[in-house]
């Protein structure tokens, strides 16, 4: 199946916020092998949104459109839709009869609005796909051997409808479903990933290819199967040979899988916490921790010393450091880790200081310069890294490659 997706909003187009939906969709269709080709945005312009959807229709044979199912006047996917495959709009009673009673708990004693009622109207045979998260339903048309799924453009109710609604109608269109699982290598690069890995990508089944991300990159390994079968047979001899090949580079099996929480993960297998000291990267460390459910099991505190006296205050960095070596130093580091292991009374300890610019670079210590400590009982290491980008991309390779130190001390200790 051929599929492509069109996305209706004159806020896509203007660029007022970001198209979520079709980085869902494209992601959620693979997974019925069901191949995107393209992904097409349109303003709420009812003659647009009409050719748009001629054209695709045309070289597709499903289209899945995004927004315009709200009560205003602008509008209209679905009445464009019946338009071009010439269908009269009807009446859904069940979807006015929801529709009355969530409109009755929000608003109570208020009756609907014309405009309201045309949410419960769809193109002449329609399959209804009802909305569980918000007042305008979705709908399926088959018309001329096409399909188009019309879903709705907030995030929250498009997800919801595509997993309770539109996955058991794919389901029954597509006998075959696409595996793909990602392994994600830090500390080698693209290139030299190929490189290790050159004959692989000619495996056929599982097809290979690698994606880069902040600092890492990501190897995707698919399969397409029929409905059912396991792709473990064929997936996991190739990701057996990818980890063996690359060692303790594979750092963690999942797109979801990130550094911040392989290293939290660790850390409670182990029954170990760590706690945090930034300056350069103004508390980000600690929020990519945070940002994982049960980071409290093992990260403890964080503590953004910003300035020359802050570290000397919380964290007892001596004065002759910061006024010798300077802040921004390997001295420095190692003292604001060793500090915060004190303060804190964790198992490790973090730091990072560095100059992330645009402005306060010198010759010495350029922009891009940090320093990144790692502190535990008994000892201490301190790395330099010369990061190039701009002050949010420096930052972000900081922490990860903070917690990668991490992560290759714990292995260090298996």
């Amino acid at each position: 199946m051929i599929c492509e997706i069109l996305s209706v909003g004159t806020e896509l187009l203007l660029g007022q916020i970001a198209n979520t939906d079709a980085q869902y969709l494209s992601r959620r269709l693979s997974e019925y092998g069901i191949n995107l080709y393209r992904q097409t945005t349109v303003g709420d312009n009812p003659e647009r949104v009409k050719q748009a959807l001629s054209e695709a229709l045309a070289r597709c044979d499903l289209v899945i459109t995004t927004g315009g199912l709200g009560p205003t006047e602008d509008d209209l996917t679905k009445e464009m839709v019946a338009e071009t495959f010439a269908l009269p709009m009807e009446l859904h009673q069940p979807s006015l009869d929801a529709l009355t009673q969530r409109m009755n708990r929000l608003h109570p004693g208020k009756p609907l609005t014309p405009n309201n009622l045309k949410q419960a109207y769809f193109p002449k045979g329609a399959r209804i796909l009802p909305n569980l998260c918000g007042t305008a339903p979705g709908c399926v048309v088959e018309a001329e051997g096409k399909a188009v799924a019309v879903l709705p453009g907030p995030p929250r109710e498009l997800k919801d409808m595509f997993e309770h609604a539109l996955e058991p109608y794919l389901r029954e269109k597509t006998g075959a479903a696409i595996h793909s699982r990602f392994l994600r290598i830090f500390g080698v690069g693209e290139s030299r990933v190929e490189d290790m890995l050159l004959d692989l990508f000619h495996l056929g089944s599982p097809t290979l290819a690698l994606y880069c991300g902040a600092g890492e990159v990501q190897a995707r390994l698919t399969v397409c199967l029929p409905h059912g079968q396991d792709p473990a047979p064929i997936l996991d001899p190739v990701e057996a040979e990818i980890r063996s090949r690359l060692g303790d580079a594979v750092y963690a099996s999942g797109r979801d899988e990130t550094m911040p929480r392989a290293v939290l993960r660790m850390l409670e297998e182990k029954n170990l916490t760590l706690a945090v000291a930034e300056s350069c990267t103004g508390g980000m460390l600690a929020s990519e921790l945070v940002d994982c459910p049960g980071a409290s099991k093992a990260f403890r505190e964080g503590y953004v010393t910003y300035t020359c006296a802050a570290k000397a205050r919380v964290l007892g960095v001596p004065q002759d450091i910061l006024e010798g070596p300077g802040p921004v130093s390997a001295p420095c580091a190692q003292a604001m880790a060793q500090g915060a292991l004190r303060v804190s009374g964790a198992d490790y300890a973090l730091s990072v200081t560095g100059v992330a610019g645009p402005d306060g670079g010198t010759e010495i210590t350029p922009v891009g310069d940090v320093f990144l400590g790692l502190a535990w009982a008994g000892g201490s290491q301190v790395q330099e890294f010369r990061f190039l980008g701009d002050r949010s991309w420096i930052r972000t390779l900081a922490c990860v490659n903070a917690l990668n130190m991490l992560r290759m001390h714990l292995l260090s200790r298996n």
